[in-house]
């Protein structure tokens, strides 16, 4: 595997199809599983790793994100990546520290959930996307979906800026009791991991009461909030949202992903599981997106 700073190094460095794995670092094997799967389907598999400021609101959110650049690099390359692209400031960012001059924002498949609660989010998360794709002409690029929001909104940049990539979605890894895999994970002491399950329990109980036949919004939002305050968490959102544009749903009546925010202890998780009827409410849901159950440390 070569390491290199520079985009102009890395398209040297391609041939043939190039696949995209962008990351920030400190990766589990959420992360590996797009990393093997780009390497698995393309001829040059490119991974970046960059701690993106612009899509941190707070700066002590910024500063506490974990960082291991050495352990990162081994794991990226034992999962069979070619490149990895570890850019500077000032390669991201020209004008550093001044604050860029052009960004992306991207309209209404913002404004609910993450957009809501993460001011300037979503535009900081599709300029560095938007830059990533045009900086190393992907063919391909895989974001996992337990950002379910983000891999909708970096779906739709692709299509609405004409970046000649396909978009592919990974499949959220977990660990064994369910939990998400996620890098601020490590901040969760024994007793905060132990009630963390909680998010993940309301989420496949939400689904199953889905599989029955429930359709409602509410119901199944409701679901899930009362297993995650149950267990002590706080919850900052839950909403059924459309795949296509992530507005709102009053019910589970097409392609869907139900999304929960909550803080459990001083960490916030994120996590969900998408929906997709199938057809009369007496023929259930599937789950698609699937989660992977991970049995490793």
């Amino acid at each position: 595997m070569r390491v290199v700073e520079t985009f102009a190094a890395a398209r040297a460095l391609s041939g043939g199809s190039v696949g995209l794995v962008p990351t920030m670092g400190f990766l589990h094997e959420g992360h590996i599983s797009l990393v093997r799967a780009a390497e698995h389907a393309s001829d040059t598999a490119v991974v970046t790793l960059f701690v993106n400021p612009l899509q941190f609101e707070d700066q002590s959110d910024l500063d506490r994100y974990p960082r291991d650049i050495e352990r990162d690099a081994a794991l990226i390359e034992d999962a069979g990546a070619d490149i990895l692209v570890v850019p500077a400031l000032h390669e991201m960012f020209p004008h550093y520290p001044t604050r860029p001059a052009v960004t992306v924002a991207v309209e209404r498949i913002t404004e609910g959930m993450e957009g809501e609660h993460r001011s300037g989010h979503f535009a900081g998360v599709a300029t560095i996307v938007a830059k990533l794709f045009a900086g190393l002409r992907p063919d391909r690029a895989w974001f996992g979906r337990k950002d379910a929001q983000q891999f909708v909104v970096v779906s739709r940049l692709a299509t609405d800026l004409s970046f000649p990539v396909t978009v592919t979605g990974g499949a959220t890894v977990r660990e064994a009791d369910g939990l998400a895999l996620s890098s601020r994970n490590v901040f969760l002491d024994h007793d905060d991991r132990v009630a963390a399950v909680s998010v993940s329990r309301g989420l496949f109980a939400a689904a199953a009461a889905a599989g029955e036949g429930e359709r409602s919004a509410d119901v199944l939002e409701g679901v899930v909030a009362a297993e995650i305050e149950a267990a002590g968490g706080a919850v900052d959102y839950v909403t059924l949202a459309s795949a296509s544009d992530c507005s709102a749903l009053d019910s589970l009546d097409r392609s869907a992903f139900l999304a929960v925010a909550a803080r459990v202890g001083q960490v916030r998780l994120i996590d969900n599981v998408w929906l997709e009827p199938d057809g009369s409410a007496d023929r259930g849901i599937r789950l698609t997106g699937p989660s992977i159950l991970y049995g490793g440390d």
